[in-house]
């Protein structure tokens, strides 16, 4: 294998490409061949993200077709795509079939909901769009990395970032039969959950100072953790989401309730998912109420717990951005490559943003 494999990124001018590219700017395994803009060919990426000047000073947005004849002629690649669903599944389609025409290995992590679900009508039944290639579902498995230690498939759907912080939690509660299959699940996430364009709901001065709800107990992301938590613990879960808008720019913080099936302490119920989470790298379980800006722009999650002896509480903190999206899909792709899982990752959060 040679010292760096080439990386594709799908998505443009987003947030979650950009935060792509700032993570495999520091990655020792992974450098930036191409990044999709098919409205920007030729511009610089510098001019969509300022704060990465330094990094990619002279990279260029390219079009689809340069980046098909790149897939063509490399012999192994990494394809990243950030691109919003409803449009990543037919792009990526594209360039694994030039792929497999040419020859060469392309291995892809989708941060799109396009490959999260196990069949086309599952996927449609959420979306009320037809799936963009339905035929390629198979070649992608949707799990969190700590719930999965190898995939069975050469490719992978990253969950959503809500998803990463409530199955973080949920998981090892119905995986080690500690509590009733009926959760209960308050989640706040920061605008840039919201993506890149403006709307009212991440307009600031109508999100600063302020919380309030949205898509209470009807978030289209309900059926992806279900799915996702039962192929992680073998259970079936009834999720009661409620999530809310914050007043900040980065992070999620999720606090999962049920109710114990047997009587457990605080101390018992911190020492189980310790246990759980003992050969994860990036999940860390602390006796105080984890924190936002403990993670923020960090691929680390921070888990919290509280029983009253019948109920329990699990709190789960990750940035939406990175642990969310773009470090767990590098994270995975780690693995997919052969490389140490924690490659590129590393760094602690800042603490004060």
């Amino acid at each position: 294998m040679s010292a760096t494999t080439p990386a594709i990124v799908l998505g443009g001018t987003g947030y979650v490409a950009g935060e792509l590219l700032r993570l495999m700017a520091g990655h020792p395994a992974l450098e930036v061949a191409a990044i999709l803009s098919d409205s920007q060919p030729g511009a610089k990426v510098s001019g969509a993200f300022a704060h990465l000047r330094s990094a990619y000073p002279d990279l260029q947005f390219a079009g689809l077709e340069e980046i098909e004849a790149l897939v063509r002629r490399t012999p192994r690649c990494a394809l990243f795509s950030a691109a919003p669903h409803g449009v990543a599944a037919a792009l990526i389609d594209r360039l694994l079939a030039a792929a497999e025409a040419a020859g060469t290995e392309v291995h892809c992590v989708d941060i799109s909901a396009d490959f999260r679900y196990s069949s086309a009508a599952a996927y449609e039944a959420v979306y009320q769009h037809a799936h963009g290639a339905p035929a390629r579902i198979r070649e992608f498995t949707c799990a969190v990395p700590e719930h999965l230690r190898k995939s069975p498939t050469r490719h992978v759907a990253h969950p959503g970032c809500f998803a990463t912080a409530t199955l973080l939690a949920t998981v090892p509660l119905l995986a080690l039969g500690l509590t009733d299959t009926r959760l209960f699940v308050t989640g706040i996430t920061g605008s840039t959950g919201s993506g890149r364009k403006p709307v009212e709901g991440t307009h600031h001065p109508q999100r600063h100072s302020d919380l309030y709800t949205y898509g209470a107990l009807s978030h289209r992301h309900v059926p992806e953790i279900i799915a996702c938590a039962k192929l992680a613990a073998g259970v079936e879960a009834e999720l009661n989401f409620v999530p809310h808008s914050g007043p900040f720019a980065r992070g999620i913080h999720v606090t999962v309730q049920a109710s114990l099936k047997r009587s457990m302490t605080t101390a018992q119920a911190l020492e189980a998912l310790k246990t759980y989470y003992r050969d994860c790298p990036f999940v860390q379980v602390g006796d105080a109420a984890p924190r936002i800006k403990d993670v923020a722009t960090s691929n680390y999650a921070h888990l919290g717990t509280v029983t009253n002896g019948n109920s329990i509480a699990v709190m789960s903190v990750v940035d939406n951005l990175n642990k969310g999206a773009a470090g767990g899909a590098i994270q995975w792709m780690n693995r997919l490559l052969g490389l140490a899982e924690t490659t590129g990752l590393t760094a602690p959060a800042p603490g004060w943003t």
